[in-house]
């Protein structure tokens, strides 16, 4: 008979602000969250991650260590964070290894988006399914694989 240890989900060590909903089952251990935040169900948080005010997560999604995200941001469903490059052809054994994500205000990142160690802005929209690859450091959309800004619509102009 195979022999294996189960854990169940829980919620260890998690310190939050006032008015923090967090729906079960989800898996959050040894992050913060802010005031006014909501915490969707099938999510993992892991440790080190830092959360802003008024944020919400929505269910299935990621968000691994060395996350920070500012106030008022959205993470659409099933967003998934990552820190681990791969750099060497292979799972890094050595978290020395990880990087860093820096999520600014008043962003939002579209459901099924993935991004990779990188910085992003006050004021950017994610699109839903765009990888994002490279730092964003201009306000504005980020759309596609790899995720590019796009370009506004001048008034009168055809194309």
């Amino acid at each position: 008979m195979p022999v294996f240890k189960l854990k169940k989900v829980s919620l260890r060590k998690v310190k939050t602000g006032k008015r923090v909903v967090i729906m079960q089952p989800s898996n959050l251990y040894e992050c913060a969250l802010g005031d006014d935040c909501f915490v969707g169900p099938f999510t993992e948080i892991q440790k080190g991650v830092v959360i802003g005010n008024n944020c919400r997560i929505q269910s299935h999604s990621f968000i691994c260590e060395l996350v920070t995200i500012g106030n008022n941001c959205f993470i659409g469903h099933g967003v998934m964070f990552i820190n681990d490059t791969f750099s060497d052809a292979k799972p890094a054994g050595d978290q020395h290894k990880w990087k860093k994500t820096s999520i600014g205000n008043n962003v939002s990142i579209g459901s099924n988006a993935t991004i990779l160690p990188v910085s992003i802005c006050d004021g950017v929209v994610i699109g839903a399914g765009a990888v994002v690859t490279k730092d964003i450091q201009k306000k504005g959309s980020y759309v596609g694989n790899p995720a590019r800004r796009l370009k506004k619509k001048v008034e009168g102009k055809k194309g």
